[in-house]
C-alpha cells in the first residue's frame, strides 16, 4: 500500500536517487540493505497537518516513511553516505548517494525542511498560548467589569458608605483600569502577532504552489531527461556492439599475425634444412666412394666372419668332445678312488689287525 493516498495532499517539494539501508536490529552496527538498487528518495509537505516526510517506495514495498522532527539530525558519515535516527520507527536510516553534490543537497534540504517543522511546532503553541490567554483575559474581563459597576455603585450607596471606604475602593478601581488597559494592549499585541502569522503563513502558502510548479516543470524535465537517457542508452549499445565487433576482428586479426609470424619461422627453418640438404648433397659422391669402399671391407670381413663360424663350429665339436671325455674321466676316476677308499679301508683293518696281535704278544 502507497504511503501517499491519492486524496492525501500532501506534494513532493525535492526528490532524488539513493541506495537505501537500515540499521541491523540485532547488532545495531551494521547495515542491512532495504533496496537492491538505487531508488527514488522524496520530501513530502503535508499542507493539512503542516508536517514534512520522508518516504521512498521500491516496487510495492514501502521502505522509509519517516516523519521529519526538530530534533532529527542528518549526519553525514562519508563523501557519499549520510543517515538519520528515527525514534518513531526504532530505527536508523542510511542513504549512498551516486556523487558527494547530491549528499549535500539532500542534507541541505534535512536541515530546511528540520527548520521549517520547528517554525511550525513553534507556531502552533503560540497559537494555544494565544487561545489559552484570550480565554483567560475574557473570564477576568467580566468579573472585572461587574465589579467596577459594583464598586462605582448608586448615588445612594455612595451616600452610605464612609470616606476610608470610598478611598480604598477608588484604588481597586484604579487597579482595575490598570489591567483592563494592560489587557487592551495585550489583545493588539495577539492581533499584530496573528496578523503576522497569516502573512508568513500566505508567504509558505505562495512558496508551496510555486514549489509544486516547480515540481510540475522539474518532471517534465525528468521526463525530457529519461527519453534523451534511453535514447543515449539505445545508442550506447549500438556502439558497445559495434565496439565488440571491433574487438572481434581486432582479435582475428592478432590471430592471423601470429599465424603469419609462425608461417615465417616454419619457413625460415625449412630453408635452413634445404641448405643443410643440399651441403650433405655436395658430399654424396665422396660418400658413395667410401661406401663401396666400406661394402668391400664388409664383403671380407663377411667372409673372414664365415671362416671363423666354421673355425667355431670345429672348436665347438672338439669341445664337446673333450666334455665328453673329461666325464668319463670323472666316472673312471670316481670309480678308481671308490675303489682305493676300500683298499684304503681294508690296510686300515689290516693294520689294526695287527696292532692288536703286537699288544697280544
Amino acid at each position: 500500500i502507497s504511503p501517499v493516498p491519492p486524496y492525501s495532499r500532501e506534494q513532493p517539494i525535492f526528490t532524488t536517487r539513493a541506495h537505501v539501508f537500515q540499521i541491523d536490529p540485532s547488532t545495531k552496527k551494521n547495515w542491512v540493505p532495504a533496496s537492491k538498487q538505487a531508488v527514488t528518495v522524496s520530501y513530502f509537505y503535508d499542507s493539512t497537518r503542516n508536517s514534512y516526510r520522508i518516504i521512498s517506495v521500491d516496487g510495492a514495498k514501502v521502505i522509509i516513511n519517516s516523519t521529519i522532527t526538530p530534533n532529527m539530525t542528518f549526519t553525514k558519515t562519508s563523501q557519499k553516505f549520510g543517515q538519520w535516527a528515527d525514534s518513531r520507527a526504532n530505527t536508523v536510516f542510511g542513504l549512498g548517494f551516486p556523487s558527494e553534490q547530491q549528499l549535500t543537497k539532500f542534507a541541505e534540504k534535512f536541515q530546511e525542511v528540520k527548520e521549517a517543522a520547528k517554525l511550525a511546532r513553534d507556531r502552533s503553541q503560540e497559537k494555544i498560548e494565544t487561545s489559552s490567554n484570550h480565554s483567560q483575559e475574557s473570564g477576568r474581563e467580566t468579573p472585572s467589569s461587574t465589579r467596577a459597576s459594583s464598586v462605582n455603585g448608586t448615588d445612594d450607596e455612595k451616600a452610605s458608605h464612609g470616606g476610608p471606604a470610598e478611598a480604598h475602593l477608588k484604588s481597586e478601581n484604579d487597579k482595575l483600569k490598570i489591567a483592563l488597559a494592560q489587557s487592551s494592549s495585550n489583545v493588539k499585541k495577539w492581533e499584530t502577532e496573528l496578523q503576522t502569522l497569516r502573512e508568513s503563513n500566505a508567504r509558505l502558502t505562495t512558496a508551496l504552489q510555486e514549489s509544486a510548479a516547480s515540481v510540475e516543470h522539474w518532471k517534465k524535465q525528468f521526463s525530457a531527461c529519461k527519453e534523451e537517457n534511453d535514447r543515449l542508452r539505445s545508442k550506447i549499445e549500438e556502439l558497445e556492439e559495434q565496439c565488440n565487433e571491433i574487438n572481434k576482428e581486432k582479435e582475428r586479426n592478432a590471430q592471423l599475425s601470429r599465424r603469419l609470424q609462425e608461417l615465417e619461422t616454419e619457413l625460415q627453418d625449412k630453408e635452413l634444412e634445404l641448405e643443410e640438404l643440399r651441403k650433405q648433397g655436395e658430399i654424396i659422391p665422396q660418400l658413395m666412394s667410401e661406401c663401396e669402399s666400406v661394402s668391400q671391407q664388409l664383403e671380407a670381413a663377411e667372409k673372414k666372419n664365415k671362416d671363423l663360424e666354421e673355425k667355431v663350429r670345429t672348436l665347438r665339436t672338439e669341445v664337446e668332445e673333450s666334455k665328453h671325455r673329461q666325464t668319463n674321466l670323472k666316472t673312471e676316476l670316481k670309480n678308481f678312488l671308490d675303489v682305493l677308499d676300500g683298499k684304503i679301508d681294508e690296510l686300515h683293518d689290516f693294520r689294526q689287525g695287527l696292532s692288536k696281535l703286537g699288544v697280544d704278544n
